[in-house]
């Protein structure tokens, strides 16, 4: 099939896709492939029976949308991959999910992710590891990729994940697939399961730039439940940007530390090719120097941690998941060790302990307070930098992705995976991740991304870049 979204809705619109047929043939699809893949936690296919009626007056006509399980769907049971909420029945539904029915998305599948969207490759879910749909061997990276693997093995047509420093980035990156990061409050955050609430986001993931545009507007929009949601008005320029037929207008920033010694040779040589088409298109490319970008790592693994850790304290084994009986135990506090201790997985734990301690009375002030300050000098620097040009650009990983379990056991060597993403998340600024190439590693072809970011609200400058560069470089035929 390899159906996109404009295809399936235009086919659909002219009568020559059903909807019903095409979702059996893509659950039958999702089903055979899911053996090999693990991309999955559960099927919801009494949803789809229940839901896929009137579909002429819908703008994505019932297509078939993978949901990640930290985004809570009403009456379902919503685990976020982890045994402490297993069998966890969500009461309401997020914003976003109730904003893709309305607009008919159809979910059947929740897909699997790490644990409380902790880790780097994958490896930790409570429901089994996923695989690299172009070689089985790799990871997908990240806990959205389960979600960007299924889109790119053609499970589903399109995809919601979350990403908190680059685990929607990175997975489409390694599977070959795009992803846009919008604006922080484009995406209403209710009813998404937070890992880190200043950092977290709902984003689309899909098989072009013109689906995710597509997928966005279904998703996106002013939520009273979200205090940092605000109401959508520029639709057109993204429509608009969608024409460009030249990057004549565009100035573009490359900074330096974006190409230092921790990127692969292979990769960065690809990401420069795709920038001299760009240039080939009239776009301005300038060199700059962005000092500060050394210290965004640091910064965010004291923020992000402090965050997760504040977050995961709701989850005791008396509000959420199953309860042993408190009888049985002499305290409150014996229960909690046993029950957290037993069902939290290691990095979970690491990260409990770990930034409790950054947050405590005496160290608040010696590293969190100042990890915010400097973000806030961070989000000033790129202020300056977009008063003069209007994207920036950059790999999206240093490497492509590696085997299964070849770095499961060295946290520094993921931590340091994040060095060109996490910085977007910090500033609540948008980027995209857009396939331009392929580097060999060990005998195989792996795909590389191009890292495209914009000031705040400025996604049709994105959409426009990255549209006519997907057209230039013939990613998707």
């Amino acid at each position: 099939m390899d159906l996109t979204l404009k295809e399936y809705i235009r086919k659909v619109q002219l009568w020559e896709l059903i909807p019903e047929n095409i979702l059996d043939l893509y659950l039958k699809k999702a089903k055979e492939k899911n053996q090999e893949l693990s991309a999955f936690i559960r099927f919801h296919e009494d949803y789809a029976d229940k839901n896929i009626h009137d579909f002429k007056h819908k703008p994505l006509k019932w297509a078939p949308i993978w949901i990640k399980d930290i985004i809570l769907t009403q009456w379902y049971v919503s685990s976020c991959a982890s045994k402490m909420l297993e069998d966890f029945v969500s009461p309401y539904s997020a914003t976003c999910f109730q904003n893709l029915e309305n607009a008919g998305g159809l979910m059947i599948w929740k897909t699997n992710m790490d644990e409380f969207a902790m880790w780097w490759s994958s490896v930790t879910s409570y429901f089994g590891k996923p695989k690299n749909p172009y070689w089985t061997n790799r990871v997908p990276w990240w806990s959205s990729g389960w979600s960007a693997a299924a889109v790119a093995a053609d499970m589903c047509i399109a995809a919601l994940g979350t990403d908190t420093w680059w685990s929607i980035r990175q997975p489409s990156s390694l599977c070959g697939v795009v992803w846009l990061k919008p604006t922080y409050g484009r995406v209403s955050r209710y009813g998404v399961q937070a890992m880190a609430s200043s950092l977290d986001q709902v984003w689309p993931i899909t098989k072009t730039v013109e689906d995710n545009l597509i997928l966005l507007k279904a998703i996106a929009g002013y939520d009273p439940n979200d205090s940092n949601s605000f109401k959508i008005d520029d639709y057109k320029k993204m429509d608009e940007a969608l024409e460009l037929q030249s990057l004549k207008w565009f100035k573009i920033a490359l900074p330096k530390q974006y190409f230092d010694e921790w990127l692969d040779p292979k990769v960065k040589d690809v990401v420069l090719n795709s920038i001299e088409e760009a240039k080939k298109l009239w776009a301005q490319v300038d060199w700059i120097d962005f000092p500060l970008l050394k210290y965004a790592l640091a910064v965010y693994y004291i923020v992000m941690p402090a965050e997760s850790s504040t977050n995961l304290a709701r989850f005791d084994w008396i509000r959420f998941g199953y309860q042993e009986n408190t009888f049985d135990y002499d305290n409150i506090y014996d229960y909690y060790a046993k029950t957290r201790a037993e069902w939290f997985w290691p990095e979970v734990k690491r990260r409990i302990m770990l930034w409790t301690y950054v947050l405590s009375a005496w160290y608040y002030d010696a590293y969190y307070l100042r990890a915010q300050r400097v973000r806030r000098k961070l989000k000033m620097e790129f202020d300056k930098i977009f008063g003069d040009y209007d994207l920036i650009l950059g790999p999206v990983s240093p490497t492509v992705a590696w085997g299964l379990d070849e770095k499961a056991d060295d946290p520094i060597a993921n931590y340091l995976a994040d060095i060109y993403t996490i910085t977007i998340n910090l500033v609540w600024i948008p980027a995209m991740s857009l396939p331009v190439g392929f580097a060999e590693d060990k005998w195989e072809d792996m795909p590389v991304w191009l890292h495209i970011i914009a000031n705040q609200r400025n996604e049709y400058k994105i959409y426009g870049f990255a549209n006519l560069m997907e057209k230039t470089l013939k990613i998707r035929k």
